[in-house]
């Protein structure tokens, strides 16, 4: 069963990813614009406002997560959060690090084919691909996919998605956090809470070329740790941060 993961609206996105075969040659970077489109309006910072993702054939990287064929690496920095923990004399019980984490998952073909079997569950969610319905973005031809995800209640809040097969890998998960999962590159959707606020992410400009080897590198200094090791100081420094509120 899929439990959906979109915690929070505006939870920061963990842009894992996965492929199953590396189907497109395309190289370039896409660039969005991020919008607060919903019916209550969200403060995004300028900073925020744009991202742009760098692909190679089935790589992706986009500021410090990468993906290469089914591995997902990412840097996570909490250094900061460890330094002010510290010097509020607070020690995490599971971990004497500096904060600088690298972290690794490979994605399977069965979970990635789970994403498609209808669930309705409450707190569920699946994809549905949508036949013979087409749209340009950019001068690409995108298809249309549906992300239904159900609330406590059992109750869809759909979300519509715009995805294009013709650049990067079989299946992609960078925004597998909001339960955005299409094959290719999806150009536009839009994420939605419950509370009338909503995101709209909309590529502006597709540019073909302008990347090498280089740019698929990630910083080094990072120690490996396991998903679940991750999960656990996440989890020890956010009691710990309400702590000292």
């Amino acid at each position: 069963m899929k439990k959906i993961v979109l915690a929070a609206l505006f939870a920061a996105m963990l842009l894992i990813s996965a492929t199953l075969t590396a189907q497109n040659s395309f190289k370039g970077i896409v660039k969005y614009e991020v919008k607060s489109t919903g019916e209550v309006a969200v403060n995004i910072k300028p900073e925020n406002a744009t991202m742009e993702i760098k692909v190679m054939g089935d790589k992706l990287i986009y500021q410090n997560m990468l993906q290469e064929g089914m591995k997902i690496t990412a840097n996570i920095d909490l250094s900061q959060a460890i330094a002010y923990l510290a010097a509020n004399d607070i020690e995490l019980a599971s971990y004497t690090g500096d904060g600088k984490l690298l972290i690794e998952e490979v994605q399977t073909k069965e979970s990635v084919d789970s994403l498609y079997i209808p669930d309705t569950e409450p707190e569920h969610y699946y994809i549905e691909n949508i036949a013979g319905e087409t749209n340009k973005i950019q001068g690409f031809t995108c298809k249309k996919a549906v992300m239904h995800r159900y609330d406590d209640e059992g109750t869809d809040h759909p979300t519509e998605i715009w995805y294009c097969d013709e650049i990067g890998p079989e299946y992609n998960f960078l925004f597998s956090s909001a339960n955005i999962i299409v094959k290719g590159m999806p150009l536009q959707f839009t994420i939605a809470g419950n509370d009338g606020k909503a995101i709209t992410y909309t590529a502006t400009s597709i540019v073909k070329g302008k990347v090498k080897e280089v740019d698929f590198l990630l910083p080094s200094g990072f120690k490996k740790t396991s998903q679940e090791e991750f999960t656990t100081i996440m989890q020890e420094i956010q009691d710990a941060a309400k702590l000292l509120e």
